[in-house]
């Protein structure tokens, strides 16, 4: 049966996930500041720069909590599943006019990209470039946002079928745990299958959806541990800044050989699957009380100042255009690949960045979110996921 007008929720906002963005998007500027400057292999402070990449994770689990929200909330009191439409018209929005803006931004203002042909541009424009060959230069974080994108695509789908053949129209949170931790176990089989001849066929198997279902995992779990109002989860986050040095414990173990080389040497099997599993664990302990703590902690004033907030607001833009900067800096100053001075490089990187993507929020993204509503007889109740400009986003 159709939901009546006034029967449609108003859901929680979660202003801390607006800081988490950030800081996941400045882990990533870091980590390709880091590699360009020859610094990972700088004993244990390099090699957690190179894991600075497990921003990566917690983009995808706070996709995975604030995406599947809506449609978990509708089959928790048994209300139709969120219009597919309405879905893919704001992921496009929120998506794709920066993603545009950076791709044209690369291909014209790079020299490594002079050659670039007519499917180039094609495949980078279209996000599909992580299916058919070697990332192009100033885009290479892109695959990620591929990812991402491939799980927005699948999301709908697979909530409606979770809704018929697990919640059998009843809402069954043990049951779509259990989903979960199956799906988390595939994902893990298929990162150790992607360096292996089985997957070999595949254009870097071991960077698509299959790989990060884990991660997503841990944010769906966390949406129906809220709808739950889980008190087990509730008294985990009672202890934040805990679960911020566990979590920066997990990245000092992700940091030694057990998750593989820092460098670009490709893992064993095992050590891919370690990594993954570290960074599932890591974000999900850095993202659990960002969302489950109670407003009136310290930990939630502090991740709730609105400057904190508004570098969530433009991270996505950041997360885009931070590696053009990164080459441009790198031209200008004439620094040396491997050798130029690393925090000079990134603080050059981080503010030029971070002026580029204030721009961009203004210029592009904001009047994008406003086209949102487009078709809409009138306007819905304020949502978790479009109440914050800066929304469910990637990075890497």
């Amino acid at each position: 049966m159709k939901d009546r007008p006034d029967e449609r929720e108003h859901r929680k906002i979660y202003p801390a996930l607006d800081t988490m963005r950030a800081i996941a998007s400045v882990a990533v500027v870091a980590t390709h500041v880091a590699f360009w400057a020859g610094f990972y292999s700088e004993g244990t402070l390099g090699a957690l720069t190179a894991r600075m990449d497990f921003g990566v994770a917690v983009f995808f689990v706070l996709s995975g909590f604030l995406l599947s929200q809506p449609y978990l909330a509708a089959q928790a009191t048994r209300r139709t599943l969120p219009p597919a439409g309405r879905y893919f018209w704001h992921r496009a929005l929120r998506i794709l006019p920066v993603y545009w803006v950076a791709v044209v931004a690369a291909l014209t203002l790079l020299p490594e990209n002079d050659t670039a042909s007519p499917a180039d541009w094609l495949e980078n424009l279209t996000l599909t470039r992580l299916y058919s060959g070697e990332l192009t230069p100033g885009l290479t974080q892109m695959w990620s946002l591929s990812t991402e994108v491939a799980f927005y695509v699948l999301l709908p789908l697979g909530m409606a079928v979770l809704a018929r053949t697990v919640c059998r129209r009843r809402w069954r949170p043990v049951a779509l745990l259990v989903v979960l931790g199956v799906l988390s176990l595939l994902s893990w089989v298929w990162v150790a299958l992607s360096g292996t001849d089985v997957l070999g066929g595949l254009s870097s198997p071991g960077q698509w959806l299959p790989s990060y279902l884990s991660w997503f995992s841990v944010g769906i779990a966390f949406a129906v541990a809220e709808i739950e109002r889980s008190t087990l989860v509730r008294r985990l986050a009672a202890a934040p800044w805990t679960a911020w040095l566990a979590a920066g414990a997990v990245l000092l173990v992700a940091s030694t050989p057990v998750a593989g080389p820092v460098l670009l040497e490709p893992p064993s099997a095992t050590e891919a699957v370690v990594k993954n599993v570290l960074y599932a664990v890591a974000a999900g302990l850095l993202v659990l009380p960002a969302i489950f703590a109670e407003p009136s902690t310290a930990f939630q004033r502090v991740l709730s100042v609105p400057a904190l907030r508004h570098l969530g607001f433009i991270s996505y833009s950041l997360f885009c255009c931070h590696l053009v900067v990164l080459h441009l800096v790198f031209t200008w100053r004439d620094y040396e690949l491997f050798s130029a001075p690393g925090l000079e490089l990134f603080a050059l990187t981080l503010v030029g960045s971070l002026l580029v993507s204030e721009v961009l929020y203004r210029v592009v993204e904001l009047p994008a979110l406003r086209l949102r509503n487009v078709g809409r007889r009138r306007t819905p109740p304020t949502t978790a996921a479009e109440s914050s400009p800066s929304e469910a986003t990637t990075s890497s």
